[in-house]
């Protein structure tokens, strides 16, 4: 492991989280910004496709699945992972401009049916992360928690699938602002308590979050999952592996995701009172 990588992953073990990473240049984070949004134009009378696109970017735009194999973000997964990772999923987390959305203060790993954490989260901005647009908090060390008891919201403004929000006094006091310009990143650990703010700014706050895993990890019930290989090779045969897509928006790939994300809700809404529809 190089010096970088070592660094990255003794800060990762001490905080939980490590930013900023510098992954793309402004034009390359405005290039992916230019596109997601031409998709969404093109889907804005189909609201289903529109939520796949959202919640699953990777698997229906190639320049979002070429962002989660991008040798920065993956040298970045691998550090803290090893050699052989999965790219678990991937979403987009948007806030319009001047809107009242927030993200509750969560772990990440609750609702996710994974049977160890063995998981990172890159979440790559592609507008202004500041603490006026509702940029990321993390609280330092709170990785080393356990998974600790939710509650579901079910809010209207909540971006989280079900409004989950942790059912313990979170000391806010503790919280660093996680400010990216577009085309850093952040890395947190799937334990991290962390949350966000509504968006106060004239412009969408855009992040795109890629979680990555290692082989080993398995669902802990429920169907398998598909997951696409980012480096390495996967000697557990946990999950299904796909390719990357056919082309952009194809209708194949929209097929194959409106099944998956059935797979997943499955394990995501175990024990909710009611199911939302949330944003993943």
């Amino acid at each position: 492991m190089n010096h970088i990588a070592s660094s990255l992953k003794a800060d990762y073990e001490r905080d939980g989280f490590v930013f900023p990473l510098d992954i793309l240049s402004a034009a390359e984070a405005a290039d992916l910004r230019a596109d997601l949004e031409a998709g969404e134009a093109a889907l804005a009378g189909d609201r289903k496709r529109l939520g796949m696109l959202r919640g699953y970017p990777a698997r229906l735009l190639p320049s979002f699945d070429r962002l989660t194999r991008h040798p920065a973000m993956v040298a970045a997964a691998a550090a803290i992972l090893g050699p052989d990772v999965l790219v678990w999923g991937s979403g987009l987390f948007i806030k319009e401009a001047n809107s009242p959305h927030y993200v509750s203060w969560h772990q990440d790993l609750t609702y996710w049916g994974l049977d160890r954490a063995d998981e990172v989260t890159l979440w790559v901005a592609l507008s202004p992360a500041t603490v006026a647009s509702g940029c990321m908090r993390f609280v330092p060390g709170s990785h080393r928690e356990r998974i600790l008891p939710h509650a579901d919201s079910f809010g209207a403004d909540n971006l989280l699938s079900r409004g989950q929000e942790l059912a313990v006094a979170v000391d806010e006091a503790q919280a660093v602002d996680v400010t990216l310009a577009p085309g850093q990143a952040s890395l947190h650990h799937g334990h991290l308590f962390h949350a966000s703010g509504p968006n106060t700014t004239g412009d969408r706050r855009i992040g795109a979050a890629i979680r990555y895993i290692t082989p080993a990890m398995r669902a802990r019930s429920g169907p398998a999952t598909e997951v696409a290989l980012a480096t390495g090779e996967d000697r557990f045969g946990h999950f299904a592996i796909v390719p990357p897509p056919r082309s952009r928006m194809d209708a194949a790939d929209f097929a194959a995701v409106a099944a998956d994300i059935e797979r997943r809700e499955t394990i995501l809404y175990e024990g909710a009172a009611e199911a939302g529809n949330r944003q993943s």
